[in-house]
Formats: structure tokens, sequence, C-alpha cells
């Protein structure tokens, strides 16, 4: 029988596994296989700072306390996720789909093990390819308008982690207009709701090389998210332009009018669009065995 592709969903900063599964039940309609994972320093393999626990609360103290995810990097979280479709795919190509900073990860991965990888999608993904880090491209002009920064309540570079207080209520509003500004005010209170504290630095940190032979090989395409405040459309396009200089062919790209988070404000839309792809990999997968 044919091997039909699965698709593996990666999600970005703060975020887990639980992000997709809208888009997950919108996949399952239309008949394609998808498994959500999580990156390390995330969900099931996140932590928390003691000092967001302890009561009274001190922010200072809470500001200043280690990251217990600050020994992950992109290179670790890639070899993770590695295993992962080793399993998933049971040691086939998956369509790897990647959001925001997930997309650090998910080109490692496609440059490390391409023969996982059938095609590439990011969705308003960080995407450096050429010896830079996703934290290098918040000093470009493409860069000017993004919001996130101003949500960070730590120095990275002091506790390892670009840490958020999302249990501030008077935070609350900001962190949902940054990610959530189109989503319905019940999804969105229960997605800050279930967000880490801790984005790993060394994630957004590492500098990644590609090369034309392995990354450029594979097919991408970028879901370019019209209305972000986390990645704004400059950088997406730009990121773009970057893939498309080391790739054999150019990056499909796709428009959504939504904010950073289109898995919660527009998932069937989303799902239609990455099964889209899916089918393209599937009709151009391994022969029937």
């Amino acid at each position: 029988m044919n091997f039909v592709p699965p698709v593996v969903l990666v999600h970005g900063l703060w975020h887990g596994s639980w992000c997709w599964s809208l888009v997950t039940e919108h996949l399952a309609g239309l008949g394609v296989p998808s498994v959500a994972v999580d990156l390390d320093g995330h969900g099931l393999k996140g932590g928390s700072p003691q000092a967001r626990l302890r009561r009274p609360f001190d922010p200072a103290a809470y500001a200043a306390a280690p990251s217990p995810v600050a020994t992950v990097t992109a290179s670790s979280a890639a070899g993770t996720l590695i295993g992962q479709l080793r399993r998933i795919g049971g040691g086939r190509p998956c369509v790897l789909v990647a959001h925001s900073m997930g997309g650090v990860v998910a080109t490692l991965v496609a440059e490390r093990a391409p023969d996982l990888v059938s095609e590439l999608v990011y969705v308003s993904a960080f995407a450096p390819v050429g010896g830079t880090s996703a934290a290098d491209s918040l000093a470009t002009p493409e860069n000017a308008g993004e919001m996130v920064s101003g949500l960070l309540v730590s120095d990275p570079t002091m506790v390892g982690a670009l840490r958020q207080d999302t249990d501030d209520p008077e935070r609350r509003d900001a962190v949902r207009e940054v990610f959530y500004g189109d989503v319905d005010d019940a999804t969105a209170a229960a997605a800050i709701s279930l967000l880490g504290p801790d984005g790993p630095a060394g994630i957004a940190g590492e500098p990644v090389t590609v090369t034309a032979e392995r990354y450029g090989a594979i097919p991408h395409t970028y879901l370019v998210c019209l209305r972000d405040k986390v990645v704004p459309v400059a950088l997406q396009r730009r990121f773009v332009a970057e893939i498309d200089a080391v790739s054999a062919r150019p990056t499909g790209v796709v428009e959504f009018d939504t904010s950073h988070s289109p898995f919660l404000s527009r998932p069937a839309e989303l799902a239609e669009a990455i099964a889209t792809v899916h089918r393209d990999r599937t009709t151009t997968s391994a022969p029937a065995i």
C-alpha cells in the first residue's frame, strides 16, 4: 500500500502540543494523520521556577530565578524532535509543520535528518538559515513593530530563558494582544492560562547554518500571518528570501489575514492549507509496497 506521510506539528516558545488541538481535529476530518509534539523545555518537557509558586509572590525573586529549562538549546531540541519523527513516521519522511520559534528547531532537523522530512511548512516562524540566530533577527530593520519583547520580565542572558508573567492580571491584556488578537475571548483566556513561563533562550540564541544539499533539497512552504505582532510581516518575508537563496525550488507562500496564532483563530483554514501540502507530498511519496 502507499505510505501516507503523517503531519507532525511543532509549537513555538511558551506553548505546547495543546495549541494544535483544534487543527488536528480538522486535519482528521480531512483524512490527514497528524501528531502534535512537545519541544524540549515545553509542555510535559517543561518546567517552572519555584519562585513563580511561592506566596506571597515576589516579582523580583521571580525575575531573577534561574530557569529550569536553561540547558535546552536548538540542537538538543532538534535531537529530540528527530527521534520523535523517526518514531511517528516509522523511519520514513513526515510533513513537518513549525510555528514561531519552533521554526528554528525544525530547520535544524531538516538539515540534520533530511530523510525524515518530506516538506517543511513554516507558520509565521523564525527560520534563520545563514549562520545567524533567531535572536540576531530581532535587531534587524524588518523586526520593527514587534511587541513580544515588551512582555519579558527577566534578562534572558541572566536566567537562561525568555520569561513571561502570565499570572499577572495587568499583563494578560498585553499577552492577548500580542499572541491572540483575533482569537475569541474564551479560547484566548484558556490559551493564556496554558502558556509556560519560560521559553529556552538556547533555542532563540543558537546560530543556524544549512546546506543546499540537505536542507535546500527539501520543499518548503511559508504561511505568512499578515497581522502578526511577534514576527512582523517584513521579517517573515525576509526569512522566505533567505530560504529561497539556499533551496532548489522557490518557497510556496500562503497568506493568512490573522494574528500570530491562526491555529486558534482560523484552525479550519490552517488545516486546509496543511492538507493541501500533505496531498502534494502524498502523491510524490514512495511507491506502493
